[in-house]
C-alpha cells in the first residue's frame, strides 16, 4: 500500500498553520500551537485514531483563540483531504461512542466529499479552562468544510464540560481510523454507487 502521508502549509494575515498527517502511524501527537487545552483535545485524535498528527501554529492569541482554532481545523481538513487522495478501497464511513464517567458521545463520519456538519452539544459552561467552547464548532467547521467529509456530532449524556468535549474528540479519532481503514474487499475500487466521490 501506497504511503499515505502528507503536509500542508497555510499563511494569512493572522496565522501561520503547519500540519503533517500519517494515517498509518501509532498514535503520536506533536502541538505547538499556543493552544493548550485543543492541543489536548488533538492528542486524543491521534491516540485514538491511530494518526501521526504534528501541527505547529502561530497566530494572533493576543485577540483570542478564534483564528487560529479556526485555521487548525481548516489546515487540519487540508491535510486529510491530501492524504486520502481519490479514495479507493477505503472503508469511507466510520462511527464510535464514547464514554468517560457521566459524559456519552456519538461520532459519525463519511468521507462523502459533500461537506456537512451537524453538531448536537450543550456544554454547561461557556468555558473550560481559557478555552471557549463555541470554538469546537469552528474547529469542526473548518475541517469538514475542507476534508469534504459529512460528519455528525451527539453528545448523548454529560454534565462536566471536560468530559463532554474529551468524548467527542476521541470518539471523532476513533470514527476517522474505521473509515479511512483500507478495506480488504474493496481494494482499489471506488466507494461509491456513483463512481466517484
Amino acid at each position: 500500500m501506497a504511503e499515505r502521508r502528507g503536509s500542508v502549509r497555510r499563511e494569512t494575515l493572522e496565522t501561520q498553520i503547519e500540519v503533517a498527517v500519517d494515517l498509518d502511524g501509532r498514535g503520536e501527537g506533536h502541538f505547538e500551537t499556543g493552544v493548550p487545552f485543543l492541543e489536548h483535545m488533538l492528542d486524543q485524535v491521534a491516540r485514538h485514531g491511530l494518526i501521526d498528527l504534528s501541527i505547529n501554529a502561530r497566530g494572533d492569541l493576543h485577540i483570542d483563540a478564534h483564528h487560529t482554532v479556526e485555521d487548525i481545523g481548516i489546515t487540519l481538513g487540508q491535510g486529510f483531504a491530501e492524504v486520502v487522495g481519490d479514495k479507493k478501497g477505503l472503508r469511507r464511513y466510520g462511527h464510535a461512542y464514547v464514554p468517560l464517567d457521566e459524559a456519552l458521545s456519538r461520532v459519525v463520519i463519511d468521507f462523502s466529499g459533500r461537506p456537512g456538519l451537524v453538531l448536537n452539544v450543550d456544554f454547561p459552561r461557556e468555558r473550560i479552562g481559557d478555552f471557549d467552547t463555541e470554538l469546537f464548532g469552528e474547529f469542526f467547521r473548518g475541517f469538514v468544510n475542507n476534508a469534504r467529509v459529512t460528519l455528525h456530532i451527539d453528545c448523548l449524556r454529560g454534565d462536566n464540560a471536560h468530559h463532554i468535549a474529551e468524548t467527542i474528540f476521541k470518539a471523532f479519532g476513533r470514527a476517522l481510523r474505521m473509515a479511512l481503514e483500507p478495506d480488504p474487499r474493496m481494494a482499489g475500487v471506488m466507494p461509491s454507487t456513483k463512481g466517484s466521490l
